[in-house]
């Protein structure tokens, strides 16, 4: 409504609407009709005589009440909420929260600069009638982030930072004293400073310049700086770390259970550097084996109320991009120290274990050890010993390039160990757990870490053996903490929820595979044998991200609620301190108890478990986001090649294809698709065409070709080329 039809008192469709928005914003405040005529920009007489009726009108709804007479104030009701924004691309939003059953929509009229992920207070209006109701944010109760990338644009006297973010909907305005050395079409780091009332953009400054669009370090700078990661250490971090006392001395074995003894080995990717836990082995006089599950004793150096532990719960994980890792500790103690090196004496935290023929766990101990590691066999060779029963590891697979003998007692611990490990994996999905062995996608980098191929990593009998012992020592600790009532560090799943599964079960039922509702048991035994029916299929990358999708998200807490992925009452991560930081927690909680120490404080705890699950989810996204980038890299040089593909989504704008050779995912526009005019069908979820009645959906296989790749987006865009017959 214009200036002019508001000066001539023409009356708002909900005028009582207007004024309640007025009172919701502060509703601290009391306002009488003049001021909110002025908020309306309202002057005539008829204008005002109707706000005085209107507030009348809203006293007697008990929606306001008088405080002195002609000063009314907002009755405080049910309907403010604190939750989260949620946006999408399209500049809207949803309000989320937990008190309420749906999330509600936010026009962007409501959003009043809120952003994506911030925290606020919000009005909900329509509750009651039939009209769906929609949110006005109200307040923002805390910023989620105030630091953003993107690419500068320069002008005389000022300059605009646009994100590539879709749920990022404004650009930030940066005075020309605020851009720093940055030069135009620079990728910076900006940071949030002001967004004044009547401003379109929020105001910031350039903190950081990250360099050029497309180079490489730039954009993996630039995914480690959007959720916020570090990719360097403070340097007096670095230079405690460095001053920390990290040999091995006989004052400290003495303390420890000394099993420097006990044949002991690590099993790792042929390309790790840090290794944190280490199997050993021994046949007890008894029959049974004695099996220990050593792991780093991080702890041991790093200290409460010391820099470097204060930098390591900030960072509370490593990072794991296509080509670098970030840690969570300074190389001294990550590659080197903590790190279970073989021939080099460790100090370690221990779970150890006498199992039977059966694997049935006959006696556990827990304490802190001194090991020696005999061998380091990456995934490949032990696997090969596992295949073929032999004590030679072949060149092709080595470590070392040539081929070698395994010492005899290190076959025997390996093939003994891979036979009580398949017991436990059997115990585990008997007992309802699920199969998760998604295909990973990795590349071969070359010198400059640009990627010249793709293959794909999965689980063989090798990696489930670590598997089984990891989770079998998590297990244990995590009941032996959780059965004295003491508060500690769970990993949590909850159970998965059913609109999900449903919405899974009608994706699925397309490729001719089906869900068994009848129960929780039901549910996981046909969610198994859907993802071991999918193996080697077009399907299977599809079916497998719908599937873990699905499912609830795990975390940590001090609740426990068990673990339904894992089909376990007591869960915890105990076997990963160098790069996990809930690990660290777990090994000074469980010494604390051990040591006689009374329950700790929960709700300190929870706020550790809180920021630790946090920081695990943004250090997922940026991973995520680089093999995106990497994928989208790649295809770069394919741009003239014909893939194959399967049609992996449908939305009312083009279809999202996933080449099955390399899994990389990009969209063909509906607009672009020529041999006829397609309409989304959200039924069938498919794209039908007018003419020919030609039908693309989810599961079909198409040819494409790369139209466009984007790195800073980290989007592909493929031509449409013709459906496989």
């Amino acid at each position: 409504m214009s200036k002019k039809q508001r000066k001539l008192g023409k009356k708002p469709k909900d005028f009582t609407a207007q004024i309640f928005k007025i009172l919701s914003r502060e509703p601290s405040k009391s306002f009488n009709y003049k001021q909110i005529a002025a908020v309306l920009e309202l002057s005539d007489t008829k204008s005002r005589n109707e706000i005085i009726r209107d507030l009348k009108i809203l006293k007697a709804q008990d929606k306001i009440h008088e405080t002195e007479i002609g000063k009314y104030q907002i009755i405080s009701k049910a309907e403010y909420y604190e939750g989260i924004v949620d946006m999408t691309s399209r500049k809207t939003g949803y309000f989320v929260c937990e008190e309420l059953e749906d999330d509600v929509f936010i026009p962007f009229i409501n959003l009043n600069h809120a952003l994506d992920g911030d925290k606020v207070k919000a009005y909900i209006y329509n509750r009651r009638s039939s009209r769906k109701p929609e949110a006005e944010v109200l307040e923002i109760l805390e910023r989620k982030k105030s630091e953003f990338v993107g690419v500068i644009d320069i002008q005389k006297n000022f300059a605009f930072v646009t994100t590539a973010n879709a749920k990022m909907y404004t650009d930030i305005f940066i005075p020309k004293n605020k851009i720093s050395d940055a030069e135009h079409g620079d990728v910076v780091l900006v940071t949030l400073e002001d967004w004044p009332k009547k401003a379109d953009s929020p105001f910031g400054s350039v903190i950081k310049v990250l360099g050029k669009p497309g180079e490489h370090n730039t954009e993996i700078h630039a995914i480690l700086a959007e959720y916020g990661l570090p990719y360097d250490f403070p340097i007096e971090v670095e230079a405690y770390a460095n001053k920390i006392d990290t040999s091995i001395t006989e004052e400290e074995i003495k303390k420890r259970r000394d099993m420097r003894d006990v044949l002991t080995f690590t099993i790792d990717p042929k390309d790790a550097k840090d290794f944190d836990d280490a199997l050993s082995f021994q046949v007890l006089e008894n029959g049974n084996y004695e099996i220990g599950v050593h792991i780093a004793d991080v702890s041991h150096y790093l200290q409460e109320g010391t820099i470097l532990d204060d930098e390591a719960y900030k960072r509370a994980t490593s990072v794991y991009l296509v080509d670098r890792v970030v840690p969570m500790l300074p190389e001294v103690l990550s590659n080197f120290a903590c790190s279970l090196r073989p021939h080099e004496e460790k100090y370690t935290f221990s779970a150890v274990f006498q199992l039977n023929d059966k694997a049935e766990v006959l006696d556990a101990w827990f304490g802190r050890t001194v090991t020696y590691s005999d061998q380091r066999f990456a995934y490949e060779e032990a696997q090969s010993i596992i295949e073929t029963k032999s004590d030679v590891i072949p060149a092709e697979i080595s470590l070392t390039g040539s081929e070698y003998i395994v010492p005899k007692p290190i076959v025997n611990a390996t093939l003994k160990m891979d036979e009580l490990a398949k017991i436990l994996r059997r115990k585990r999905m008997a007992a309802g757990a699920i199969s998760f062995d998604k295909v990973e996608v990795k590349f071969n980098l070359n010198e400059e870490a640009e990627p010249i191929g793709v293959y794909f990593k999965q689980s063989k009998d090798a990696n489930h053996l670590i598997e089984e012992f990891m989770l079998l020592a998590n297990r244990k600790v995590a009941e032996f903490i959780g059965k004295q009532k003491k508060t500690f560090i769970y990993r949590i799943h909850d159970e998965p929820n059913e609109d999900k599964l449903i919405n899974l079960q009608t994706v699925i039922a397309k490729f001719g595979y089906s869900i068994n509702f009848r129960s929780k048991k039901d549910i996981s035994s046909s969610l198994n044998n859907l993802l071991s029916e999918v193996v080697g299929k077009k399907e299977q990358n599809l079916v497998d991200t719908l599937t873990i999708r699905s499912m609830s998200k795990a975390a940590y807490s001090t609740e426990n609620i068990g673990h339904y992925g894992l089909a376990f009452d007591y869960y915890s991560h105990f076997t990963s301190p160098i790069r996990r930081y809930p690990d660290v927690m777990a090994h000074r909680l469980l010494q604390y108890y051990i040591d006689g120490g009374k329950s700790v404080s929960e709700e300190e705890y929870e706020e550790k478990c809180v920021h630790s699950s946090q920081m695990e989810g943004l250090a997922a996204q940026a991973e995520r986001d680089s093999v995106k980038y990497m994928q989208v890299k790649y295809m770069q040089d394919h741009k003239d090649q014909e893939f194959l593909g399967v049609i992996s989504g449908v939305t009312e704008w083009g279809i999202y294809v996933e080449i099955i050779e390399n899994k990389c995912e990009g969209m063909v526009r509906i607009r672009e698709i020529r041999d006829d005019y397609y309409t989304f069908d959200d039924k069938q979820y498919a794209l039908v065409g007018e003419v020919s009645k030609n039908i693309l959906q989810l599961g079909d296989e198409i040819y494409v070709k790369v139209k466009n790749a984007d790195l800073v987006k980290k989007q592909l865009d493929f031509h449409y080329l013709r459906k496989r017959e």
